[in-house]
């Protein structure tokens, strides 16, 4: 009987699980949908399109990824329109989407953010590298790639490297454009650099308003230029400088990744388009070489056989970034529905209180799990074709990393890498890691770099150019001291060894400073240095050339070079020319203080001789001996010291005996 109840148990309890998996199973959806947002003509679109398209094919033939639950894709053309970008978005939202991949710009993400926000559906843009769409402002649009922060500072660290300070930025005047170059201005700042000059150009700008543009740079002083653009516009760009004459010798030209995103894209260039990149630096996402990213690159000419029109279609570091999203959505999308996620939509609150009209809002409906979804997305960790994918605090991906090619001949040569962990290096990131952090000066690498013209040389950055204005530089006309400085008379010349040190200097630099030296002052009076140096500060001069001492008056108004010219303590006396004589020796003092002297000896000898002549026989005799002794003892002071033993010499020597004496009993008792 007790076997019997207990096979009874052992049936009920298996049923009840049986039933609680059955339970299990129906939780979880067979299909959640989600979308993506293209231009699909676009060079980005279209590498995107195909390998989201893989990526979903490979998630759903994978039991073990999602446990049976399929993801459904819904792809909607942008067609480069930011107006489309939102009524595609919007449409999601009638299908119950969970999670939108994309947009592919960053203006339409700033957009569709917003719609985001409200409706709680996550977006995830491998494209859309805008540095302000990290902020708090959008919190469910999700960078599933580098931010442009990370490839500014690159950019930053390679003008850094080459000891240049001030370069050009060319960019597209959108969001995208000036938040890039907003960055790149920080992070120039932090290397003691700036932008001299910003070219902003309309995102469809014609040949003539670049060449506009372009006339700019070429009033400018100078020669390092970044370009920040979409690869039509670039290309454009740099075809206008070769024609204007400035991808010559003695520029350079340092492109962000469009450039590699053009160069992976496209089979080859045309020749002229290739003629007008020599020599150019550009910066291409890092991602380490894997057995997954082998995989996938093998693979990449089946998945692109007949999609394209124009030729082969190449493999870019997006297609890698928006293959791994889709993964990255599809282990997010595992834990959300194992934690109990459910995926439940609610009506959108606000627009009860609004007359939507024909506008059918009213599909539109909140993601309930929106939240937890996101939390999900952040928390992931996995290894895929990109490398380790996992989130900073900061909701960045982990081990930013960019290649640095140099454009040569029909090709490209890698000159080195760089990475927010140890900077510019020539070894893979991955093989520093291991390593403890060193961005010193020292330990960044790259390899040559042929510049533009096939100079091997590296440019010296900046010029003056032929319109420039020159530094007017204030000269003190003096009277005194012209071996110092002085005008040459009847020219606007200077000569002097002020003159001289300030001409060295200037041989000294690496670029050419033209300057004009202006005389100050009458000639006929020397002149007032402290109103000169005042007058830099008024603008009258830029700077100041002369004899001019540092004092704190004058260290308040101006900046003054390290002092070329020091004297130290010394006695200034004047010189005359003298005949020698038998008189000579007495020329170093004058006749009162040899009166003075001799009469000094005088009183010494009279106060000698009061004190000895009681005592000391040498010191009595007749009125005159006492006189001629007095005389001669006064005298012969002057030549050496007396070896008699006077009273005076002899009381010194018997106090000194006696305190010699009393120091000795002391220490034998």
């Amino acid at each position: 009987m007790r076997i019997i109840c207990i096979l009874v148990l052992m049936l009920l309890s298996s049923g009840s699980s049986s039933i609680g998996d059955s339970r299990n199973v129906s939780t979880r959806p067979d299909v959640v949908n989600i979308g993506a947002l293209f231009s699909f003509h676009s060079m980005i679109g279209k590498v995107g399109k195909i390998a989201v398209e893989a990526a979903i094919k490979d998630v759903n033939s994978d039991p073990s990824v999602l446990g049976g639950t399929k993801l459904n894709l819904t792809l909607h053309d942008t067609n480069y329109s930011g107006f489309l970008g939102i009524v595609e978005s919007l449409r999601f939202m009638e299908t119950k989407t969970v999670a939108i991949i994309g947009p592919q710009n960053s203006v339409t993400a700033h957009i569709i953010s917003h719609i985001a926000n409200e409706l709680q559906v996550p977006l995830l843009s491998f494209s859309a590298t805008d540095p302000t769409l990290s902020s708090l402002q959008f919190p469910f649009f999700i960078r599933t790639s580098q931010n442009d922060r990370y490839q500014m500072a690159a950019v930053a660290a390679i003008v850094d490297y080459f000891e240049w300070r001030e370069v050009v930025a060319i960019f597209v005047d959108d969001d995208h454009g000036r938040n890039g170059i907003a960055a790149l201005g920080d992070q120039l700042n932090e290397k003691r650099c700036k932008i001299s000059l910003k070219v902003p150009l309309k995102p469809d700008a014609s040949r003539d308003e670049v060449t506009n543009a372009l006339v700019k740079v070429t009033l400018t002083t100078s020669r390092i230029l970044v370009v920040h653009t979409y690869e039509s516009t670039g290309m454009v760009v740099l075809n206008v400088a070769q024609h204007l004459g400035l991808t010559g010798p003695g520029y350079v030209w340092i492109a962000t990744n469009w450039l590699s995103l053009l160069l992976d894209t496209n089979s080859a260039l045309p020749p002229g388009s290739m003629e007008s990149i020599q020599g150019l630096v550009a910066l291409r996402l890092y991602t380490p070489n894997s057995a997954l990213k082998r995989k996938f690159v093998s693979r990449w000419t089946n998945l692109t056989n007949g999609k394209s029109s124009s030729g082969q279609l190449g493999l870019s570091t997006y297609g890698l970034y928006a293959y791994d999203t889709v993964w990255m959505l599809a282990h997010a999308i595992n834990s959300f529905l194992n934690e109990g996620g459910n995926l439940s939509f609610s009506n959108l609150s606000k627009l009860t209180w609004t007359d939507v009209g024909a506008l059918n809002l009213n599909a539109m409906s909140v993601f309930n799990g929106g939240r937890a979804l996101l939390q999900n997305i952040l928390d992931v960790n996995f290894t895929g074709i990109t490398g380790p994918v996992e989130f900073t605090p900061d909701r960045d991906l982990i081990r930013p990393a960019f290649e640095v090619i140099n454009i040569i001949g029909s090709g490209e040569r890698r000159i080195g890498y760089w990475s927010n962990y140890s900077g510019l290096s020539i070894v893979p990131p991955e093989t520093l890691y291991s390593k403890p952090p060193n961005e010193s000066s020292l330990n960044q690498k790259l390899y040559d770099v042929v510049w533009p013209g096939q100079a091997a040389e590296k440019p010296r950055g900046w010029a003056f150019p032929n319109g420039g204005a020159h530094l007017r530089i204030g000269v003190p006309r003096r009277v005194s001291y012209q071996e110092f400085v002085s005008q040459v008379e009847g020219t606007d010349m200077f000569s002097g060894y002020c003159i001289d040190v300030f001409t060295a200097a200037i041989n000294l630099l690496p670029y050419t400073v033209p300057y004009k030296l202006i005389a100050y002052g009458d000639g006929l009076t020397n002149p007032r240095t402290t109103e000169l140096v005042r007058q830099i500060t008024t603008g009258v001069f830029d700077a100041a050339i002369g004899d001019i001492a540092i004092i704190t008056n004058r260290t308040r108004m101006a900046d003054f070079t390290q002092p070329y010219i020091e004297s130290g303590l010394v006695v200034i006396a004047p010189v005359k020319k003298l005949n020698s004589n038998a008189w000579a020796f007495l020329r170093p003092f004058t006749a009162k203080m040899w009166c003075i002297t001799a009469v000094s000896f005088l009183v010494v000898g009279v106060v000698v001789w009061i004190l000895e002549h009681r005592i000391n026989d040498d010191f009595r005799g007749p009125p005159k001996r006492q006189v001629i002794t007095i005389l001669w003892f006064s005298f012969s002071t002057m030549f050496f010291s007396h070896r008699e033993n006077t009273g005076l010499k002899l009381w010194f020597q018997t106090m000194t005996q006696l305190g010699t004496s009393r120091v000795r009993l002391l220490e034998t008792t």
